[in-house]
């Protein structure tokens, strides 16, 4: 199966049987350490990762798989088969952060991973930790889950370069066709919304919410301008909320029956629009629980919310279909300081936490976010945290050492 990796001879793999994950006591779960910090950030993890493991009485298996530069320079290519071929037979994978080039060059492997193995849910969880700097006045009101759906929207690639012969023909075709004039110096992209995607990525949210006693679904989307795409995204939207008969009610319904309060059991549907969804978050933050969107909406709002609690140098996230996961932090690579065990390793730890739960592991999930409040909280930080809070300055892997000491006093 594997051309240039072994897997590990110990350990069980996952299984999913009947719509359920199988989860053996001592899972392989490939990683990827990925470009830049993830050689800082991803070792710094697995530590705080192990410790949870233990402490709930089980053991991670790690399984070391390649994509940027090292699987360049291993394989002469960024994403081999064989690491897409080890995701899909062990089913759940952590991932340091990959580079992606701005305008030429290759395109985006997160994005990649997500359209080959139909991850089409990226699942960003927003909230809080205690100690941390934030430019809200009440940041501990955030609680947010943003659901993004992931394999179609702008992010699809259906895109060609100003003057080439695709785009070329495609604006003739236009302007023959159809009447519609488009300059010919344009670079031309296509955004597909299908029915079927729409309809999966809300119908993920709602039984999370429902799962995990949420309030509120809002979908958000710019309908009122593309109205065939984004509009059809609030539409189809609302139509998988009635199939869930009287679980989900309309915000109408919550004002005419219920004056306004959630009842226990229930989850509100509602839609915004994407621009006034921005200003909704700061404005009237504790209204708004998950967040469900198409693909470009979600990549800002979620960067967006993770500003509101500190930044992406503490933001998880993870992309997920019911039978398999990737987890990663959602900040970059930042080359410039690969190497110097200096940045904050919060975003990956945290992201591992979202793997626990993924693999049903939630009491160990809930210690390891514990743990990384209690560090902060004690201000003992890498740089960033450093020169706002001061407290202990501490390098990226002295920092998940402090953490695992604190998880094992849970």
């Amino acid at each position: 199966m594997f051309e240039k990796i072994k897997p590990p001879e110990e350990g069980e793999k996952i299984r999913y049987e009947d719509g359920k994950l199988i989860v053996p006591d001592n899972p392989i779960i490939p990683y990827i350490e990925g470009d830049g910090i993830g050689v800082d950030v991803v070792p710094a993890a697995l530590m705080v990762l192990d410790a949870a493991a233990e402490k709930i009485g089980k053991e991670i298996v790690w399984f070391e798989i390649y994509a940027g530069e090292k699987a360049y320079k291993l394989y002469g290519e960024y994403l081999p088969k064989d690491t897409l071929n080890a995701i899909r037979e062990f089913r759940v994978a952590l991932k340091g952060p990959l580079t992606t080039p701005v305008g030429g060059g290759y395109r985006s492997l997160n994005v990649t991973i997500r359209q080959v193995l139909d991850l089409y849910a990226c699942v960003r969880p927003v909230y809080y930790l205690k100690g941390v700097p934030s430019p809200l006045k009440n940041p501990e009101k955030v609680n947010l889950v943003i659901f993004r759906e992931t394999t179609e929207d702008v992010y699809a690639g259906i895109e060609w370069p100003r003057g080439s012969k695709e785009a070329l023909k495609i604006i003739e075709f236009l302007r023959k066709e159809f009447g519609i004039e488009v300059r010919e110096d344009s670079g031309i992209g296509l955004k597909p919304i299908s029915e079927f995607a729409t309809k999966r990525i809300v119908r993920l949210a709602i039984r999370y919410a429902l799962e995990n006693e949420r309030r509120v679904v809002t979908l958000m989307h710019k309908g009122n301008i593309m109205k065939y795409t984004e509009g059809a995204f609030r539409e189809w939207g609302y139509e998988v909320a009635k199939e869930f008969g009287d679980k989900v009610i309309t915000e109408e319904e919550l004002w005419e029956k219920y004056d306004g309060e959630v009842p226990y059991g229930k989850v509100v549907i509602n839609d915004r629009i994407a621009d006034n969804m921005f200003q909704q978050l700061l404005t009237r933050t504790d209204e708004y629980d998950v967040i469900v969107t198409p693909n470009l909406n979600g990549d800002y709002i979620s960067d967006m919310a993770a500003g509101l609690v500190g930044g992406l140098g503490i933001a998880p996230g993870s992309n997920i279909r019911e039978d398999m996961g990737v987890f990663e932090p959602v900040h970059g690579s930042a080359p410039k300081y690969a190497g110097q065990n200096k940045v904050n390793p919060t975003a990956e730890i945290l992201s591992g936490a979202l793997m626990f739960e993924f693999l049903g592991w939630k009491e160990g999930a809930e210690m390891i976010k514990k743990a990384v409040e209690m560090t902060i909280q004690q201000k003992i930080v890498t740089y960033d945290l450093h020169r706002h809070i001061g407290g202990t300055l501490v390098g990226t892997r002295e920092f998940a050492q402090a953490v695992v000491e604190n998880l094992q006093s849970l």
